[in-house]
């Protein structure tokens, strides 16, 4: 019937679809901005910018890994489950990270 509500499978696989690009994508901005600090390291002298995106393209990778496990878990929905909490943690933690890197960036302070 159309109008029964989703079953509790369906439910949990919809924010992995999304996330799983998303970190993707945020690993190749943090990438970018690894490789932009390399080149501006000359002009403004050694920061830890560069060091500090990797960590955060590190928390994006176990956000795409995370994601990609729970979509592939067929079985079980409990672990699917927690593996989109784990995936969604990771990227919000990644999120609040690049932030925080752009703005002590820009005011010059890492």
């Amino acid at each position: 019937m159309p109008d029964e509500p989703p079953d509790e499978r369906e439910q949990g696989r919809g924010l992995s679809h999304h996330i799983l690009p998303a970190s993707g994508t945020m690993v190749g901005i943090c990438a970018t901005v690894i490789g932009l600090v390399k080149i501006l390291e000359e002009r403004i002298g050694p920061s830890h910018v560069d060091e500090y995106a990797g960590l955060a393209a590190l928390l994006f990778l176990a956000s795409a890994l995370a994601s990609y496990l729970s979509m592939r878990r067929t079985t079980g929905i409990g672990l699917s489950a927690r593996l989109e909490r784990v995936a969604d943690l990771c990227f919000v933690l990644g999120l609040v990270s690049l932030s925080l890197i752009a703005v002590l960036f820009a005011y010059e302070t890492i």
